[in-house]
């Protein structure tokens, strides 16, 4: 495995040693509250490895037969899915934190972690994508060859199929195979115009932790002909152009840094935070509060979007003459300076999961100042934050500096991600 840098995972006052054992980090009350964190990673374990190959194994592309995962793999509820299960055979064997669905009947006194976290993913990876198996079945058998034989192995196997079996009941069907009709763009000002956009069987996915995709549906973009979508529109239009003369290098290379593909990025970036010699049980928690957040918010994300449907900037400001709004001016020939996905504008999807993410860490970590390096393959380069608030921030700026979005979209995503994130943490992952 390969980290653009060493980082590392160490508190930096002493705090809460409970922290250590997941009995702290996820209140604003507890004594850990605000006591600042670095991140260092210190080597790979079983979680940050099944984590790693269950990413290769999702992000090959799509086939157009087998199962509903691998026909719309989608990288965070299938990673969420993996995780998950993960978590429920580790909580069986610390005991330390309210399984997530799970409690299995097989024996988890003396049980090998290692097995069992290994068989859990091993098994949801096998049931999710069973034509995949060049992605995960070598690396499986090399890890469990790894284990001592004995009634350890044995028990650890037992519990981590149990427990995979079960999660895979309950996410079976899930809903990306939801029959839609051809998309037809608007032509109205203020529709979005994208033909055969991407992303519209999100909003069916069966929620890990929320009641419905519509829970916390973003309030709306403001009106066309408000003060507020003129500035927003004027803003994207001088900073996000091609040919900004307003964008400084700094910028430029920001939102370079944020078009890696979300499938790679989140996967590549959060692994490093169970890096960190917390033990398996923390490992094993902290990727699954993580990626069911991000599983609930991009879905719920996706669901405002194609609830208003709106336009993007490059729609936005080259038919900025039908808009009725006399503060914003057409320019035909604009063009944002990085490439726009294919879905509706509103509210940010990168907003959504960076909100999410920032929330479930703050929750977890008991604190938002946390010290961490991110990587981004597109520009070959880290960036270094002190706080989950600055990661965000940053997010939100490379999408208005890179011609994506406005800042209204930004803000919104955000917040609900942050909701999302506040809901998963009342309702899972608790301590016992």
């Amino acid at each position: 495995m390969t980290h653009s840098r060493r980082m590392s995972l160490t508190i930096v006052t002493i705090g809460c040693m409970h922290a250590l054992l997941g009995a702290c980090g996820g209140d604003d009350d507890s004594p850990a509250a605000d006591v600042p964190v670095t991140i260092t990673v210190s080597g790979p374990n079983a979680v940050s490895q099944w984590n790693e190959i269950a990413t290769n194994t999702i992000n090959v592309p799509a086939a157009t037969t087998g199962t509903p995962e691998e026909q719309r793999p989608n990288t965070a509820v299938d990673l969420a899915t993996v995780h998950v299960a993960i978590y429920d055979a580790m909580m069986a064997i610390a005991g330390t934190h309210k399984p997530y669905a799970i409690t299995p009947a097989a024996a988890a006194a003396g049980a090998s972690a290692e097995a069992a976290v290994a068989e859990a993913a091993y098994r949801v990876l096998l049931g999710l994508f069973p034509n995949r198996t060049a992605q995960y079945q070598s690396a499986y058998d090399t890890f469990m060859a790894t284990i001592v034989a004995g009634s350890a192995k044995t028990q650890g196997m037992a519990l981590g199929a149990e427990v995979a079996a079960g999660i895979l009941a309950l996410r079976a069907n899930d809903g990306r195979s939801v029959a839609l009709a051809a998309y037809v763009p608007g032509t109205a000002p203020g529709q979005f115009r994208g033909v055969n956009p991407i992303g519209r069987p999100n909003s069916f996915i069966k929620p890990f932790s929320l009641v419905s995709n519509a829970q916390f549906r973003a309030p709306g973009p403001p009106a066309l002909t408000s003060a507020a979508y003129a500035a927003d529109v004027n803003e994207t239009k001088a900073l996000g152009s091609a040919s900004s003369t307003t964008r400084s290098a700094e910028q430029t290379e920001t939102a370079r840094f944020h078009t890696q593909a979300p499938p790679t990025y989140w996967p590549d970036n959060l692994r490093k935070f169970a890096m960190a010699d917390r033990g398996l049980a923390e490992h094993a928690r902290l990727l699954a509060m993580a990626f069911v957040v991000q599983a609930d918010a991009s879905n719920a994300c996706f669901e405002s979007k194609y609830h208003y449907q709106l336009w993007r900037p490059s729609s936005a400001i080259t038919l900025a003459d039908t808009d009725g709004n006399d503060a914003t001016t057409v320019d035909a020939a604009w063009v944002q300076v990085v490439p726009t996905p294919n879905h509706p504008e509103y509210p940010a999807a990168h907003s959504c999961v960076s909100g999410a993410t920032a929330e479930i860490m703050r929750v977890y970590y008991g604190t938002p100042n946390i010290t961490f390096d991110m990587s981004s393959t597109v520009t070959g380069s880290t960036h270094h934050y002190t706080s989950t608030t600055a990661l965000v921030d940053e997010i939100q700026i490379a999408r208005i500096a890179g011609g994506m979005h406005f800042r209204f979209s930004t803000v919104d995503g955000a917040a609900l991600g942050k909701s999302v994130a506040d809901w998963v943490a009342a309702h899972h992952f608790q301590p016992k």
